[in-house]
């Protein structure tokens, strides 16, 4: 197969990324704006806001890990024009979602005392705990949020869980604002009023789209059966087969990066403030990758549902290439900007903390060096997962997956990031490795089953 064979796919599956690429932005926004915005008082509310954010980190990526589940499931029934397992995937799949949201709040409030046993600063976890408390409830909308958009992705519906977005992550602009530096009347609230900013932004992101797709009659039909919880079995064992490892993926991804803020704590404020930066910005350039997942996942599993292995393949190529072409473009761009991208958070003017604030910028630029090279490594693993869950294979990846992150880049991150040894550029090393190990073997897992389902056709 020549280049065009893949490449003339880019233009769907960019129609079909775009909103998503953009809704996942806005998840990720609505952290930025907060960090932007806190940053300017001074480092210690930025590591504080960092503290806090690790444990909600945790508990997002397993609750956007299970719910991811029901896209492939969705995009399945949809090629087949299944609409008795279109119903039971929604109910199902949105009542799960409710209840793990609701186990995931209680269980963050449950563990929130351990944040006094990581050898954090004491003034950085003093501010962390209240700020805990209440973005900890976000949690539950934006399950709910999510429940909905996989949903909508499912059927290629990728629009309206990003005008969602877009509308939340104003509020949360204009919220933070306000409450945060009290403006117009209200009381200066620092990182408190960050906090509400988040609660009160994902409430209305899941109310908004509710109110979009039953408009729309999209999920309409489906809410009497929903009052009355139409349990359906199979389709509960379906969602929690495919969603508890696909929940476990991203665990293992999420918690070694967090593993990161809490050894780069272990260094001091600065340091940690400046891990914040560098993790803030890889994460907006990992949610056009993670966007890119989503359509992998969505024409996978349309695919897979006309039993045609080798249109997968191809397409499946396709959103790999593309991605690489965008990792490739915010590679070069990190590392040309590593020097002044820092400044976007901190108040240099500032000169109670100016030597503070150069620490910081001087070990953000070292670390952006390795941020770039990963930049391929991350996008090509998280599409080929992506496919992967789009194919409904999730448990040998969920191996790999811990392997790469727990077995290689863990122990590299805390042998190499210890004060005495390579510091806070050791524990990015560490990341960089796992990513690496993961992005390979994934791939070979892709060709392997790929080549294995074609092969098998053939035969027929």
């Amino acid at each position: 197969m020549n280049l065009s064979t893949y490449t003339k796919e880019f233009s769907y599956n960019l129609k079909l990324s775009i909103p998503v690429i953009l809704g996942l932005l806005g998840h990720t926004l609505v952290g930025m704006i907060d960090n932007i915005m806190v940053g300017k008082l001074d480092p210690i509310n930025l590591a504080a806001v960092s503290l806090g954010n690790s444990y909600i980190f945790i508990a997002m990526s397993i609750g956007i890990g299970f719910s991811a589940a029901i896209t492939p499931i969705v995009a399945e029934a949809h090629s087949e024009r299944n609409h008795s397992k279109l119903k039971t995937s929604f109910i199902n799949g949105f009542l799960l979602c409710l209840m793990l949201g609701l186990v995931l709040y209680i269980l963050v409030l449950l563990l929130k005392g351990t944040l006094t046993h990581l050898d954090q600063p004491e003034e950085v976890v003093e501010l962390a705990l209240p700020y805990l408390d209440i973005v900890a409830i976000s949690l539950i909308p934006l399950l709910l949020f999510q429940a909905l958009k996989q949903f909508t992705d499912g059927l290629s519906k990728t629009i309206f869980p990003m005008y969602a977005t877009v509308l939340a992550n104003i509020i949360n602009v204009v919220i933070n604002y306000i409450l945060i530096f009290g403006m117009l009347g209200f009381p200066k609230l620092g990182i408190i009023g960050a906090a509400i900013g988040t609660l009160v932004s994902r409430i209305i992101m899941f109310v908004f789209l509710f109110y979009m797709l039953m408009n729309k009659r999209i999920i309409y039909e489906y809410m009497s059966d929903l009052k009355s919880f139409l349990y359906n079995k199979l389709m509960i064992k379906k969602i929690l087969n495919l969603g508890l490892p696909t929940s476990l993926q991203m665990f293992f991804e999420v918690a070694v990066f967090t593993t990161a803020i809490w050894l780069s704590g272990l260094l001091g404020e600065i340091p940690q403030s400046a891990n914040q930066i560098v993790l803030n910005i890889s994460s907006m350039t990992f949610m056009v990758a993670s966007g890119l997942s989503i359509s992998a996942a969505i024409r996978a599993g349309n695919q897979k549902g006309l039993n045609n292995y080798i249109e997968l393949k191809r397409i499946s190529l396709s959103i790999l290439l593309l991605g690489i072409c965008f990792a490739l473009f915010f590679a070069l761009g990190i590392y040309f900007l590593r020097d002044y991208l820092p400044y976007i958070y901190i108040d240099i003017s500032n000169q109670e903390n100016y030597i503070e604030n150069i620490a910081l910028v001087k070990i953000a630029s070292k670390l952006f060096i390795i941020v770039a090279i990963f930049q391929l490594f991350d996008s090509a693993q998280v599409i080929i997962l992506g496919t992967l869950r789009g194919m409904q294979d999730v448990k040998i990846p969920t191996i790999i997956v811990f392997i790469a992150y727990w077995v290689v880049g863990f122990p590299i991150s805390f042998i190499l990031g210890d004060e005495s040894s390579m510091a806070e550029t050791g524990i990015w090393i560490g990341l960089l490795s796992g990513l690496t190990f993961s992005a390979v073997f994934l791939y070979l897992r892709f060709l392997y089953l790929t080549n294995k389902m074609i092969n098998k056709i053939h035969k027929l």
